[in-house]
C-alpha cells in the first residue's frame, strides 16, 4: 500500500491509449470548429454574408415571397434576429419588403434581382453539404453520430444552449452584433 501512495495510482496500461484517444476526439472537434470558421469567413469576405444571412435568402429563394415570421419558423431563428437580419440584407438591396395585398399588416419579403445573382454565385450552405453525406449513410450509422454527439454535449454541459440546425461561427442570436453588414 505504501508503494501505490508513494508512486500514485497504478495506471492501466491502455490508460496512454485512451488519452490518445481522447486528445484525437479533441482534434476532430476542433478540426470541425475551424471548417465552420472558415466556411463562415469565406462568406464573409467573397460575398459580404453571414451563414444566418445566406440561409434566410436561401429560404426566400425556395418559398418565394414570405412573412418575416414565416421565415424564422422556417431557418428556425428568432424573430427578432430574423428581423434584423432583414433589415441589413434590405438595406444591400438584395431583399425587398412589400405591404401584402391581403392583410396590409403583414409584409411579405422576397428576393431582388441583385438577391438572386448574389445567390448564383455564393457556394452552398455547409449543412447542406454535410446533410446530403449524412443522408447517404446507413441507418444505423446516422444513429451513431447522432449519439455520440449528444453525449458530446451532455459532456461539455451544453444541453440548455439553444442552437438552430446552422453550421455558422457567426453571432446568430444578437442581431446588432452582425460581423458583415
Amino acid at each position: 500500500m505504501a508503494h501505490l501512495m508513494e508512486h500514485g495510482p497504478v495506471r492501466h496500461p491502455n490508460h496512454q491509449a485512451d488519452d490518445r484517444l481522447g486528445e484525437e476526439v479533441l482534434v476532430a472537434l476542433r478540426r470541425i470548429i475551424r471548417a465552420i470558421d472558415m466556411h463562415s469567413r469565406y462568406l464573409a469576405k467573397h460575398f459580404g454574408l453571414t451563414g444566418p444571412q445566406l440561409l434566410v435568402i436561401n429560404q426566400l429563394h425556395k418559398a418565394g415571397s414570405l412573412s418575416g415570421s414565416d421565415i424564422a419558423r422556417a431557418v428556425s431563428l428568432s424573430q427578432a434576429t430574423v428581423t434584423g437580419i432583414l433589415d441589413r440584407l434590405e438595406k444591400r438591396g438584395l431583399i425587398r419588403k412589400v405591404r401584402s395585398d391581403v392583410d396590409k399588416r403583414r409584409v411579405m419579403v422576397s428576393l431582388t434581382s441583385q438577391g438572386l445573382k448574389l445567390l448564383d454565385q455564393a457556394p452552398p450552405l455547409l449543412q447542406a453539404s454535410f446533410l446530403d453525406q449524412f443522408d447517404s449513410l446507413k441507418p444505423w450509422e446516422r444513429t451513431l453520430v447522432l449519439s455520440a454527439l449528444q453525449r458530446l454535449v451532455d459532456m461539455f454541459d451544453a444541453s440548455r444552449i439553444s442552437a438552430a440546425p446552422i453550421l455558422t461561427t457567426d453571432p446568430i442570436e444578437d442581431p446588432g452584433t452582425d460581423p458583415v453588414s
